[in-house]
């Protein structure tokens, strides 16, 4: 390849809501942004007809004296994906995606190189190339929102299991006596995802416990959010700062085990409820600390993700560049 090129890939963020697409170089600098609305796009047919438009479109915007090369395209989508075919199972809350080889539909447009992967492990890659966890070798990604996901980072590279499903961390089971649900049995997710936290806010309320939650909700139970819970405890509220201690030791129990097994040097959490301050993070370094032994509890750190909503997007180049083939001109 000529050095006067500048080796560039695209990464894309299959969102239920949104698209994210951005045009990214080696170094993760950020050379164009697009964003295609799922809701505007009724067939996988118009869908690949838009993100081969969007990527045409931010090419063309980008270059000026260096000519910019495509050295491919990663795509992180919510759901089960083999991996090494590129092919799509199903994604979550997506309808119509069930069986689909978007690898290979995608690269007989583009005539590059394409990775597909489920999000969180693309997210995972991108936070450990380019954000919080790139000083590590062996790190394991949490994201924390409406569910937990995880995704885990071994020697430097991601590692998937036999069938392209490993490190789905909100499946662990942390409690042997709760009642089934869809994803097995005393999951973490059951204990830890948004939903639950609101739900254990609302117990304590129903239970008659005094709260500022009651005043900042007038009352109504239904309006209650992560974030608001946040903002409770952060100005001093007793039961607020309890429900986030008694989340916190819920995923100090997954990460203990986790710790046992792999012995990771970070946890990296992101999503929404991971961007929570001390009030999380606090209890939660205690609580590890408690269940880890000494040799173990020194060892591992727990850092909160770097790259926000740009790690999809980030995360996608990297999985283009960590298995580089000799690049197209994407001009």
């Amino acid at each position: 390849m000529n050095s006067s090129h500048a080796r560039c890939a695209v990464g894309i963020d299959f969102g239920g809501t949104n698209n994210k697409l951005a045009l990214i170089d080696e170094s993760g600098a950020l050379l164009a942004r697009h964003r295609v609305a799922t809701r505007d796009i009724a067939r996988r047919d118009e869908w690949m007809s838009a993100v081969v438009a969007a990527i045409e479109a931010m090419s063309a915007t980008v270059g000026g004296d260096t000519p910019i090369m495509l050295a491919g395209v990663g795509v992180g989508v919510p759901g089960f994906v083999d991996f090494a075919r590129g092919y799509i199972h199903e994604l979550v809350n997506v309808p119509g995606w069930e069986g689909v080889p978007l690898a290979a539909l995608l690269e007989e447009q583009l005539r590059v190189p394409v990775r597909v992967d489920n999000d969180v492990n693309v997210m995972a890659l991108g936070e450990c190339t380019y954000g919080a966890g790139r000083a590590h070798q062996h790190a394991v990604f949490l994201t924390l929102g409406t569910g937990i996901g995880g995704g885990l980072l071994i020697n430097g590279q991601l590692y998937r299991g036999a069938y392209s499903m490993g490190g789905e961390i909100g499946h662990m089971t942390i409690n042997l006596y709760d009642e089934p649900c869809p994803l097995g049995r005393g999951v973490l997710e059951q204990y830890a995802g948004n939903r639950r936290i609101v739900e254990r806010a609302q117990r304590y309320l129903e239970g008659g416990e005094q709260s500022l939650l009651a005043t900042r909700c007038d009352g109504d139970w239904t309006r209650l959010d992560p974030l608001m819970i946040e903002q409770a405890a952060e100005a001093g509220d007793a039961l607020s700062i309890r429900v986030y201690d008694e989340v916190a030791d819920c995923l100090a129990a997954a990460l203990s085990s986790i710790t046992y097994l792999l012995q990771p040097e970070a946890f990296i959490i992101g999503g929404g409820v991971g961007q929570s301050g001390p009030i999380l993070y606090d209890p939660l370094n205690r609580h590890l600390q408690t269940r880890l032994n000494p040799h173990f509890a020194k060892r591992v750190v727990v850092k909160k993700a770097a790259l926000g909503n740009d790690a999809g997007v980030l995360g996608g180049a990297a999985l283009v560049f960590s298995g580089l083939k000799p690049p197209t001109s994407c001009r």
